[in-house]
């Protein structure tokens, strides 16, 4: 009987060996697959903020659109450059968001799983200097970074403020 209890116990083990070996195996093709970045064409869509009078606020958004075919697999940046005579003023959505250079530029990251013809935005709220003159302002700029983009034709869109006299 102790014969057959050892016998049965190799056995088992024998097979927890074999188990744990295929297990082995099967764990980094898993892990890779799922580091894989998908196949995702991220696009940065043009919205213009309202206008606003020199010392006003407006939001900038930065509007990301994913046209697929697939859902990200891995996170994305979305960075806001604010024109000349623009800063930047919390609160932010993501309120993960970064102030980079001076207030002139903001970081926002959003995690994976931004599913096909699905999209995210980044709201940045801004002030505008009350030295900016009427009119314009140029330099803005929002751009999208992720590993899955396969696509970086689309990645970056300019941004104006109209100026508008205060009232």
């Amino acid at each position: 009987m102790i014969r057959t209890i050892v016998r049965r116990s190799s056995a088992r083990r024998r097979a927890l060996v074999a188990g744990a070996a295929l297990l082995a195996t099967l764990v980094p093709m898993t892990t890779a697959e799922a580091a894989k970045p998908s196949n995702s064409d991220l696009e940065v869509v043009r919205i213009d903020p309202d206008a606003a009078a020199p010392g006003g606020t407006t939001e900038v958004r930065g509007f990301v659109a994913n046209q697929g075919p697939e859902t990200t697999a891995s996170p994305f940046i979305v960075d806001v450059t604010l024109p000349d005579g623009v800063t930047a003023e919390a609160p932010f959505f993501p309120e993960e968001c970064k102030v980079l250079a001076n207030g002139r530029r903001v970081r926002c990251p959003f995690p994976a799983g931004l599913a096909a013809y699905d999209s995210a935005t980044a709201n940045i709220p801004v002030r505008l200097a009350t030295t900016v003159p009427v009119g314009v302002l140029t330099g803005g700029r929002v751009e999208v970074r992720s590993p899955d983009d396969k696509n970086q034709a689309n990645d970056q869109q300019p941004f104006t403020i109209n100026v508008v006299p205060a009232f």
